[in-house]
């Protein structure tokens, strides 16, 4: 209990506290991105742009000991993890534009073809003498052992990124994650902004691969939206509760996860934002389940006294 508080007042290490912070933003840029995902009903898009990140990693990580280096930088690994998830969102979106497919098909197969292609390369660093010691496996389900004071910094960068940028774009992303018709109407180039959007989402899918790891990203994405959901009936006051609920989330996890080195992150983060999303499920004042029942109840009163 002594080293958990130590860690959430940051005061478990220099490393420990920038990956708290990092965790953090990360968790605030997660939120709020995953709000306009969670109105567009593309959650499962991030899911796939994330497992299509998986050879990206290993290929980076196989140019990077052919170039000399160690392979373990974790810039390299994420600008790998960029392209093969950039490329698995364009593949998505030339199946779904180009063939009678739907959209949930097409999310099967890139996620299906991308994530098997991952795995087999994965398999081959670890018959190399240099990816037998690399971690990529850390990839799978987040973690912090180990991880660099510049590695936390980046992580943290790109958060305070994705969430700058969340805020510049605010306006058009609202319009057109809540009401595209209405949006183009006012002259908003649609399929820009929503490109903009999945954009933003597969930034924070990939800056948060190392923390949380590829399989349980879009619970960072997803959860704290859809928690918040039930606190507000307004799309603004909603994405800003989001950043909230992830932020603080990301963060007791971080917390949690430096004292229990063992653990793997990604699992611990998304439990603590389960959590979240229990309560707020459960005690929300605007639509949560024990507050419902509570005004039938007294709504049923009232009609029997009447």
């Amino acid at each position: 209990m002594t080293d958990l508080l130590a860690a959430l007042s940051l005061q478990a290490g220099y490393n420990a506290a920038l990956v708290a912070i990092g965790a953090a933003l990360l968790g605030v840029a997660a939120g709020v991105a995953g709000s306009f995902i969670a109105l567009r009903k593309r959650a499962l898009v991030s899911d796939a742009v994330a497992h299509a990140a998986l050879p990206g990693i290993a290929l980076a990580f196989m140019v990077m000991v052919a170039l000399g280096g160690d392979g373990r930088s974790l810039a390299g690994l994420l600008l790998g993890a960029a392209l093969s998830g950039g490329l698995g969102l364009l593949a998505m979106t030339w199946i779904t534009t180009r063939t009678r497919l739907a959209e949930d098909a097409a999310i099967g197969a890139v996620l299906g073809v991308f994530f098997g292609a991952g795995v087999v390369l994965l398999t081959l660093v670890q018959t190399m003498r240099a990816g037998r010691q690399a971690g990529l496996e850390g990839f799978l389900l987040g973690s912090t052992a180990g991880m660099l004071r510049e590695d936390a910094v980046l992580i943290a960068l790109g958060g305070a990124v994705v969430l700058a940028l969340c805020w510049l774009m605010r306006r058009p992303m609202t319009l057109v994650a809540f009401d595209p018709a209405y949006a183009a109407t006012l002259g908003y180039n649609t399929r820009a902004i929503d490109l903009a959007i999945m954009g933003l989402a597969m930034a924070v899918t990939i800056i948060g691969l190392k923390l949380v790891g590829l399989v349980l990203i879009v619970a960072l994405l997803i959860i704290p939206p859809v928690a918040a959901r039930f606190w507000t009936e307004r799309v603004g006051a909603m994405v800003w509760i989001a950043g909230a609920i992830g932020g603080f989330g990301a963060y007791i996890g971080a917390a949690i996860s430096a004292t229990a080195p063992d653990l793997p992150t990604g699992p611990v983060i998304v439990l603590v934002l389960a959590a979240g999303f229990a309560v707020s499920m459960l005690l929300a004042p605007a639509r949560g389940l024990l507050w419902r029942a509570l005004r039938h109840a007294r709504l049923r009163r009232r009609m029997r006294n009447a």
